[in-house]
């Protein structure tokens, strides 16, 4: 039985389509199942056993990895993101699940300048310590997360940001959640670590210019030392701290250590990744 975590949300919805797209039957898991259910389509819905289960409550999340073989493990970035993907590595071992494709982050290392990569260092030292088969998967940044800059580009036409000239790889979850169906399913897919990017990669005064282009109006970058973005990004945007500070991290590491665009979405799934102007596109109302 493939088991997903994280169902309801961009990447582990991802999977789920994906999976189900190749009529993979498949266990998800979501603290409310009945509107994960009702999310689906009909096609969709008969191929998914929806279970209810809570990170926070460990009964649950043992009863609901009861029989699974492998996991899909991905979680919301947030303050207990480390405790809770710990607690269900460790039921999963407990539980007999003999593969995990965990979804990481890039620099996951020790003294990585991102908190949330130190995070799920932890997280993937704990897999190699319990001896649990896994394939890691580090996307560098989703698209997905380009819609925060929405409000700012319809309102004031700005995108404002800290990474100065330096770009940034996106990579769009529905890739991703291509890329673990594909390491659930193929044979020999499966192991080791795998960089996620997109095709090319993109400084913000770049994503401006294409905004700007599709949008048929001028749309600026504005660039701000980390501590102001993060103060702007808390007082007018309206994040927490813990995720202002993890969107200035980011922006950080793509300044500090540039990643070039890697081809193993692309081998894996047999075709190239979205591409951020088609991303854009789909969601050029948003930004309007």
């Amino acid at each position: 039985m493939i088991t997903v975590m994280g169902a309801s949300g961009a990447t582990g919805g991802a999977a789920l389509r994906s999976l189900t797209a190749q009529g993979v039957p498949v266990r998800a898991l979501s603290r409310d199942p009945d509107r994960l259910l009702a999310g689906l389509d009909g096609r969709t819905r008969p191929l998914v056993e929806a279970v209810a289960a809570d990170a926070d409550d460990p009964d649950s999340l043992r009863a609901a990895l009861k029989g699974t073989t492998r996991l899909f493990l991905t979680m919301a970035n947030g303050p207990r993101q480390v405790e809770h993907e710990l607690r269900a590595v460790d039921l999963a071992v407990l539980q007999g699940v003999e593969h995990v494709v965990k979804v990481s982050a890039p620099a996951a290392e020790p003294d990585s300048p991102v908190a949330v990569s130190r995070g799920h260092h932890l997280i993937e030292e704990r897999l190699r310590a319990l001896g649990l088969p896994a394939t890691v998967l580090r996307p560098y940044a989703f698209m997905q997360k380009l819609l925060l800059l929405a409000p700012g580009v319809a309102a004031a036409g700005v995108i404002h940001g800290a990474m100065g000239t330096a770009r940034c790889n996106y990579v769009d979850c529905r890739d991703i959640g291509d890329v673990a169906a594909a390491v659930l399913t193929q044979p020999g897919a499966a192991g080791g670590t795998l960089p996620l990017t997109g095709g090319r990669a993109y400084s913000h005064a770049e994503l401006a210019g294409l905004l700007g282009t599709l949008l048929g109006r001028p749309v600026r970058y504005v660039d701000l030392p980390p501590a102001e973005l993060h103060a702007h990004l808390v007082a007018r945007s309206g994040m927490p701290d813990w995720l202002a500070a993890h969107v200035v991290e980011i922006q950080r590491l793509a300044v500090e250590r540039p990643e070039a665009p890697d081809d193993a979405a692309s081998r894996l799934i047999g075709r190239a990744p979205r591409t951020l102007e088609a991303f854009l596109r789909e969601h050029l109302d948003r930004f309007r």
